[in-house]
């Protein structure tokens, strides 16, 4: 490392994979991802940002078939396919980063260990020397995950400390969420990754959905977004799109290559890797850019009033709009 390398407001460069994940084989998730990581590595990144459940996949499938005994099959596969925190899949994942020198935020389908019916949607911070800092398992889960993802017991906290400063996580759509983003915004992140399947349906675009919510969170936290996405794999199609409407959806998608999203700090994209074919997208990151919008507006400090609002969480006022 150069003398540079501990100052907090120096350029990195950081790397947002858009690559497919496998179809729930636990194994051939783990060999990708460390061979991510490796390139990552190679290409100068000094962290590396994956998508929701990249290993062993994320279960779109409840997009896409009815429950029956199909979709109880994927589940019950994924189950055996997913991980243990810690556990030797994880281990290998974190051994990968300390032999390359690399900060990872990974997402994971987690299982609880000694069980045989519980899981998490997890995003794992590992450090570049190898480390697991902590995790974050998603907070509620949304829509048809609920039918195998539990909501998260890790608490409030989704924000781990590196060399460079602090990096949160969250996980689809609680990326939109404004208590989720205050519990980030109290730690001072520099980047957050923001972790995403491979697609929703045209009723709730995708696309439009990470730009959005990544853009307000950049503007409120004055940190790069880091979006990562998987896309959609032949096998992928090949197992799910059994519904022939379904299938040429998937097949559309797949062809798209949407791709990982990179904004600044008040919200402007810096970087999409869109259209190119690369399992990786690079950015270089200014982090003293995150100071200027921050000394105006510092939503956990001088520009919020948490004892104004503290009222809305007390079970009077909850119980009062229950009824």
């Amino acid at each position: 490392m150069s003398s540079d390398d501990h100052n907090p407001f120096r350029t990195i460069r950081v790397a947002a994979v858009q690559a497919e994940s496998s179809f729930i084989n636990l194994d051939e998730s783990v060999a990708t991802t460390i061979r991510l990581i490796e390139e990552a590595a190679v290409g100068g990144a000094e962290l590396i940002a994956f998508p929701e459940n990249f290993v062993p996949c994320y279960p779109n499938w409840w997009e896409s078939l009815p429950e029956g005994p199909l979709v109880r099959s994927f589940d019950a596969e994924l189950f055996k396919n997913s991980v243990e925190v810690p556990g030797r899949h994880v281990d290998a994942i974190a051994e990968a980063c300390g032999r390359n020198g690399i900060y990872a935020v990974v997402g994971v389908n987690e299982r609880k260990p000694g069980t045989t019916g519980t899981t998490w949607n997890t995003q794992i911070h590992i450090t570049r020397e190898g480390k697991i800092a902590g995790k974050h398992q998603k907070y509620v889960t949304t829509s048809g995950e609920r039918q195998i993802q539990a909501p998260g017991r890790t608490g409030y906290y989704n924000s781990f400390r590196t060399d460079f400063g602090t990096v949160s996580g969250l996980i689809c759509g609680e990326n939109s969420n404004p208590l989720a983003q205050y519990a980030a915004a109290v730690h001072y992140p520099v980047i957050h990754v923001a972790a995403w399947p491979s697609y929703f349906y045209d009723y709730f675009p995708m696309r439009h959905a990470i730009h959005t919510a990544s853009a307000g969170l950049a503007y409120s936290l004055k940190a790069f977004v880091i979006n990562s996405a998987s896309r959609i794999s032949e096998e992928y199609i090949k197992e799910v799109g059994i519904i022939p409407e379904n299938r040429e959806f998937l097949i559309a998608e797949r062809e798209k290559k949407h791709g990982a999203l990179i904004l600044d700090p008040i919200g402007r994209v810096i970087a999409d890797g869109t259209g190119d074919d690369a399992d990786l997208l690079f950015a270089d990151l200014d982090l003293s850019a995150v100071l200027p919008g921050k000394l105006i507006h510092d939503v956990a400090g001088h520009y919020n009033r948490p004892e104004i609002f503290a009222p809305l969480f007390e079970p009077e006022f909850l119980e009062s709009h229950d009824e």
